[in-house]
């Protein structure tokens, strides 16, 4: 997997972006369980990568809920046993 930024926001700590080799679009934030960080990427379809990187704090809301783990189902790599908690 290739998974490229094309937002990065260092304010709130997350990425909007694209994984290239299957062209799907993401939200991405870093996570950490003590041992190793890490990031967590989410799915996100075409309309909702062009509203986000167009208005970047529209997706904040979207971030917080994924970091809340209420959007587990749009995860792209599943998380281990030792799942990391956001940064």
């Amino acid at each position: 997997m290739k998974f490229k930024d094309m937002f990065v926001s260092r304010q709130h700590m997350f990425s909007i972006g694209i994984e290239e080799e299957a062209e799907q679009h993401f939200v991405s934030f870093p996570v950490s369980n003590g041992l190793v960080d890490y990031e967590e990427y989410y799915a996100i379809d075409a309309e909702a990568f062009e509203r986000f990187l167009n208005a970047p704090d529209a997706a904040l809301a979207f971030v917080i809920k994924c970091r809340h783990r209420e959007m587990d189902e749009l995860l792209i790599i599943k998380p281990g046993t030792r799942r990391g908690t956001g940064i």
